[in-house]
């Protein structure tokens, strides 16, 4: 190779979504299976963005509102909106489990360079799931981090009747 050469960027595929009006995209890595909505059964002293809980192949699987986490307000049941189920694991010495994620527009595929999501800035403490932002012609796309999408509380809450995430 010549030194005027430059090595291609590696590409991922992002699933994008919308939340709120909003773009999100979630690595496809992360994401086991899109599903449609399903019925699901509500989970007595969860917060009001665990939208509940339903059984896919023997397993129970809980599933998170991610609008109305981010926004307050529940997604919108549209024919896009989908019930995606992604690989959740906080710890990488403990083996992943299943968390459903409610996501509008959840349709549509970007292949980019993952460095073109950059920091944005602003203190995310209380919000750590989002990540970095990418800017095109649409406007700004932000990232969601999977694993830091439960806090203690919420994952014992969620998980503490199978082996931990």
């Amino acid at each position: 190779m010549r030194g005027a050469e430059k090595v291609a960027a590696p590409h991922k595929l992002f699933l994008v979504f919308y939340l709120g009006g909003e773009r999100f995209a979630l690595d496809t890595l992360e994401v086991a299976e899109v599903l449609a909505r399903r019925p699901l059964k509500p989970i007595a002293q969860a917060p009001l963005w665990v939208a509940g809980v339903f059984a896919h192949r023997g397993q129970l699987v809980p599933v998170l509102d991610l609008a109305a986490l981010a926004f307050g307000q529940a997604a919108v049941l549209r024919t896009s909106t989908r019930l995606v189920l992604v690989h959740y694991r906080v710890d990488p010495q403990q083996p992943q489990a299943l968390l459903g994620l409610i996501l509008e527009h959840a349709n549509q595929t970007l292949r980019c360079d993952p460095e073109e999501f950059r920091p944005y800035g602003l203190d995310q403490r209380a919000t750590p799931y989002l990540g970095p932002v990418r800017e095109d012609a649409q406007g700004l796309m932000q990232r969601i981090s999977v694993a830091q999408l439960l806090d203690d509380n919420v994952r014992e809450l969620l998980f503490s009747g199978q082996t931990p995430p």
